[in-house]
């Protein structure tokens, strides 16, 4: 017994000991960029060339959050002989190991210095004993024999084996039957590590071909350790970067891939945060063009760092802020909604809320709702998730043993998305971040009657791509049709007012992008005219698409058969 109670009292004394000693990260914010050895007329110092052709190509100039911080001020910083972990030049700050409080003063008292925030924690000694990190709590893992999986098929261009359905849902079979699947798009991948991902048979394609473009550790800059950390990333990658014929195929198996970790899965504090942001920075920096991130922030290890659903807005959060920076800067934020759903928090994490951040929820195979899928709406009312992917019994590599399982969590559905967007953007080049993504959104399943569970609901990417690549003024006719009814049961009215207006075709389109009613109008209106379309009642109800094109313009609507 007196050993006990020795043991209790020095464990006791080593906490006491340790709860003096300052928390050891920090981030440290400067008040200015003055007397940079870097320019905004001299981008090509600090940016690759892909990502100022990125910057072009959406009419985005190169402003003062693109400068790296002074590199004065980090040697400054440093000489105090702290630890600079990153920097951040969107924010203008570092982030700091250190557990002298004397080189933290020091640091205050500079006066290129705005403030010092405790950013970390005492790491494991907190968080030993606890259950798993929020974001993570709802994921789960299992096995499935054949005959429970829904569909194991191949498409023409690839053999998705058990990644048939969550691909196909989307009609991203169709769009690699098309020929586009992600070649010459960059994915940058944020997550918690990407165990084996460097020797898996999953991965083998992207090593031979030069698709992994690199790999960059935001945790532990000094130690990296990206394949033997944590297995998170690896799983998400899976499902857009795997190319393994018959056992599982990815949304982009020709994409490019940054792996970046920025989530330290031991811990859970706002350094983590500070991390993404500083990842993002580094992926526009070498030019990605999407950043997926199965990554989202509420609460932590030091309740004093806590968010509150208030915090929700989009603009509170530094990650959430950090995301739609990136997306200012030409990038395409895909991130998951989150895995709270059904629980006293419910909502969408950071950086979902972001207003320009692209949030996917989750489905199950058969396309409803899953009980785990964070919702809407935001702090500030807006529509939260964006849209929904398969996110229940999602195939993903196994990265202990190389084989393919399956696992649910909006952690899935999200890169099955970021993958499918990547198709879309190498098929539609020249069209900015935001217009791709209101593509898919106007594409979905839910697009006249969104909700805060499922978005816009399901998309279809052959439609995104559609409302995407067909020419002319789309404005123009926007508020001069009225279709009805709508949802129809045989027929359909088109109402046309416009003055001396031709058209030439009109389509019905099902969900697959196939044309099952085709009409040649080539009829010319003087001043209004009224389109009947009837014979329709054998068709199966669901969605379609009407399109309607003229020598100069198209006009696309999402109508439902009853």
């Amino acid at each position: 017994m007196k050993k006990f109670y020795i043991l209790i009292v020095s464990i006791l004394i080593s906490i006491i000991a340790i709860s003096q000693v300052a928390p050891d990260k920090y981030r440290v914010k400067f008040t200015d960029k003055n007397n940079s050895p870097y320019s905004i007329n001299s981008p090509e110092e600090f940016l690759s060339q892909k990502a100022i052709d990125r910057r072009n190509q959406q009419d985005i100039p190169v402003v003062e959050n693109d400068l790296p911080v002074n590199p004065q001020y980090i040697e400054a910083v440093a000489g105090t002989g702290v630890t600079i972990l990153n920097a951040s030049k969107w924010f203008n700050s570092v982030t700091i190991y250190t557990t002298d409080q004397n080189a933290l003063n020091t640091i205050n008292d500079f006066s290129f210095v705005l403030s010092v925030e405790k950013s970390g924690g005492m790491d494991n000694l907190i968080r030993k004993g606890k259950s798993e990190k929020p974001f993570f709590a709802n994921e789960y893992f299992e096995e499935k024999s054949e005959n429970n999986l829904k569909s194991l098929s191949a498409g023409n261009s690839y053999d998705y084996g058990a990644g048939y359905n969550q691909i196909h849902m989307l009609n991203g079979d169709v769009m690699h039957d098309m020929g586009y699947n992600g070649t010459g798009v960059t994915i940058a991948v944020l997550d918690a590590g990407f165990q084996n991902a460097d020797n898996l048979i999953v991965f083998d394609s992207l090593w031979e071909n030069e698709q992994i473009l690199g790999y960059k550790d935001f945790v532990n800059p000094q130690n990296p350790n990206i394949f033997n950390s944590h297995y998170h990333g690896s799983m998400v990658l899976s499902t857009m970067g795997g190319n393994w014929p018959g056992q599982l195929v990815g949304t982009a198996p020709k994409a490019d891939y940054w792996l970046l970790r920025s989530e330290d899965a031991d811990t859970e504090y706002l350094i983590e945060e500070l991390n993404w942001v500083s990842a993002a920075e580094f992926a526009d920096s070498v030019g990605a063009d999407i950043i997926n991130s199965s990554l989202g922030y509420t609460v932590f290890d030091d309740p004093s760092q806590d968010h509150t659903y208030q915090d929700m807005d989009g603009n509170t959060t530094p990650i959430s802020i950090g995301a739609d920076i990136a997306v200012s800067k030409g990038l395409i934020v895909v991130n998951s909604a989150g895995n709270s759903g059904g629980s006293p928090w419910q909502y969408i994490g950071a950086p979902a809320d972001g207003d320009s951040v692209f949030s996917i929820g989750a489905v199950d195979d058969n396309g409803n709702y899953v009980y785990f899928s964070s919702t809407g709406p935001t702090a500030d009312g807006r529509l939260k998730p964006n849209v929904v992917a398969q996110g229940s019994g999602s195939a993903i590599v196994d990265p202990g043993n190389g084989n393919i399982t399956f696992g649910s969590g909006t952690s899935f559905s999200s890169p099955i998305t970021a993958g499918m967007v990547a198709c879309l953007w190498q098929a539609n080049p020249l069209k900015r971040n935001m217009e791709i993504l209101e593509s898919v959104e106007q594409s979905a399943s839910l697009a006249n009657n969104p909700n805060n569970e499922l978005g816009y609901g399901i998309p279809d990417y052959v439609v995104a791509h559609s409302l995407l690549t067909d020419s002319g003024d789309k404005l123009e006719l926007k508020d001069k049709i009225e279709v009805y009814p709508n949802p129809f049961v045989d027929e359909i009215n088109i109402l046309i007012d416009k003055n001396e207006y031709t058209v030439n075709s009109f389509e019905l389109i099902d969900y697959t992008g196939k044309v099952v009613v085709y009409r040649e109008i080539n009829k010319k209106a003087y001043h209004s005219q009224e389109l009947e379309i009837g014979g329709l009642h054998n068709l199966s109800s669901g969605f379609y698409f009407i399109k309607i094109t003229s020598e100069n313009e198209v006009y696309i609507k999402k109508v439902m058969k009853k």
